[in-house]
């Protein structure tokens, strides 16, 4: 009977600890302070600087739109191609050595620029070399969609690309589907390019303060990786239910298990 009592204990033990706690999933807790206030200022975020294999849009306007049209593309070609095949065939794509080649203008060093330092380049060469200031140019300078790529305890992994100026991790992760409730969502991890290398970087998407990281706002080419918990490769269940059938099938196996032996 004894023998029961305790193997009764360890596997109630087992149980307890192997259901995933209701705090490891709720987003944004405001686990600093005792109030209730959710006030947050979120951190500002630096100007993105162009990387090799970026595309950019460049559009160019002046007074005689037929004077740049060698430099806007028109969308030749196929034109039932998503708009990611279009930017990818319209757009100027930063090569190994940070240049992109515009046409009359020839190479283009960019690497390592905003956007709006490659629009004042751009403008200073046009000025110099193919119109005058009466041409009142006008130029804009874009990322052709914020690609990135979800690794791991994500609703659809792969890579998505987004058609807008900031995109924060919350905003990144729902267009790949929720994270399950086997997600790890204290730890995901932002796999991010540098011009010397790659950094990982760590947010912790249960707490509030997520929101002044540095990292909160996705960059192009970011890799997204939610790590599963523990509890999934245990294999006792997800949730209480789960866990608690588990322990039922085991618990009646040990007892059979014990009395025939102990007969």
């Amino acid at each position: 009977m004894k023998q029961i009592l305790v193997v009764i204990g360890v596997l109630l033990t087992f149980f307890l600890t192997s259901c995933i706690p209701h705090k490891d999933i709720v987003y944004l807790q405001n686990k600093n302070t005792a109030t209730d206030s959710l006030q947050v200022m979120i951190a500002q975020q630096k100007p993105y600087r162009v990387q090799i294999n970026d595309i950019l849009n460049i559009r160019i306007k002046v007074l005689d739109q037929d004077n740049v049209s060698i430099f806007n593309p028109i969308g030749e070609g196929n034109l039932n191609a998503s708009a990611s095949e279009r930017a990818y065939f319209d757009g100027f794509t930063v090569d190994t050595h940070g240049k992109i080649r515009v046409p009359e203008l020839g190479l283009i060093t960019v690497l390592g620029y905003t956007t709006t330092e490659i629009e004042e380049q751009i403008k200073a060469r046009l000025l110099e070399e193919q119109f005058k200031e009466t041409a009142n140019i006008f130029i804009t300078v874009k990322l052709s969609g914020l690609r990135y790529t979800a690794m791991g305890e994500v609703g659809s992994p792969g890579s998505q690309i987004l058609f807008q100026e900031r995109v924060n991790i919350f905003q990144a992760i729902a267009n790949v589907g929720e994270i399950p409730i086997t997600g790890e969502r204290k730890d995901v991890l932002i796999i991010r390019q540098y011009p010397q290398g790659q950094q990982i970087h760590h947010l912790d998407l249960t707490d509030l303060n997520v929101m002044n990281s540095p990292y909160y706002y996705i960059q192009p080419n970011d890799m997204i990786y939610v790590k599963p918990l523990r509890q999934k490769t245990w294999g006792t269940g997800i949730t209480g239910k789960e866990t608690l059938g588990t322990l039922i099938t085991v618990l009646g196996l040990v007892t059979t298990t014990i009395l025939l032996i102990t007969r």
